[in-house]
């Protein structure tokens, strides 16, 4: 059980079609559930990519900060959820792969300044009560910001970097801004360029937890909905993140272990109606 939060830099190192990878091909045990939850206060891309507003902006992290006003937090948030695992909206679908859209303009962020905190208790309130897995999409800007709160909270924080020149030199400056509010953080390489993942952890000073290659055919699925290619969810893409899973959920447990030993963290949030 693990929350986990991807961070990106400018040069769009592609954080959303990351983490779409990671819930899709991420192993969940029966019973257990993936949330994803996009949080870039710069706006959210998958209800018009990968879902190409099919279901218009109905759901999403703009309608909780009424709920939050109303105290109705909890029973709001389960309600924005989105299926995801099911291709085709079959009636057994087992539910356990669920994105909670971003907004759909950035101007909606002014509304969520008392949001982020009551999400991040939230987050570790299903970790903690309901063993679920979660994913948070900070974007470029939300790791740093007031929605920065959910980056401290989550057991490991990632940045997703290209390891290319241009995108590398971009990523110095935010990694040094992430540690000093999180501590420690890791790296997820796009593999687009010259750059071995050593030289990467050179560079940056962090490590290297896991690299997905770049397969823009692939990606354009997840990022913009186009059709899947045959055998896609088994892809060099999908199988590259399904291997990521194992890392990336090592490394949270063992920051938890290291900051919390007892496993006395708070749970906080509501989670008692969780569907």
């Amino acid at each position: 059980m693990a929350v986990i939060a991807l961070a990106g830099c400018s040069g769009a190192p592609g954080v959303t079609t990351s983490a779409l990878a990671l819930l899709l091909s991420w192993p969940v045990a029966p019973g257990r559930r993936m949330v994803l939850a996009e949080c870039d206060p710069d706006g959210g891309a998958v209800l018009h990519g990968l879902l190409q507003g099919s279901l218009g902006d109905r759901y999403g992290l703009r309608n909780l900060s009424v709920a939050a006003r109303k105290n109705e937090f909890s029973d709001a948030f389960w309600r924005q959820l989105i299926d995801l695992s099911s291709e085709d909206g079959r009636k057994d679908s087992p539910r356990d792969r669920l994105l909670l859209p971003g907004i759909t303009d950035p101007v909606q962020a002014a509304s969520l300044g008392s949001v982020w905190k009551i999400l991040a208790q939230m987050f570790r309130g299903i970790d903690a009560q309901t063993q679920h897995d979660v994913l948070i999409d900070l974007g470029r800007r939300g790791a740093y910001g007031p929605s920065g709160v959910l980056a401290e909270q989550a057991d490991a924080v990632f940045v997703v970097v290209r390891n290319t020149l241009r995108c590398l030199q971009a990523a110095e400056g935010r990694v040094r801004t992430l540690e000093e509010r999180v501590g420690d953080v890791g790296v997820v390489i796009i593999d687009e360029g010259p750059y071995p993942a050593g030289e990467v952890q050179r560079v940056l000073q962090v490590p290297v937890v896991a690299t997905l290659p770049y397969a823009p055919k692939d990606a354009r699925v997840l990022s913009d909905g186009v059709e899947q290619p045959r055998h896609f969810t088994r892809s060099p893409l999908m199988k590259a993140a399904r291997m990521a899973s194992t890392p990336l959920m090592q490394r949270a447990a063992l920051r938890r272990a290291r900051l919390d030993p007892r496993g006395l963290r708070a749970a906080g949030g509501e989670v008692s109606r969780a569907r």
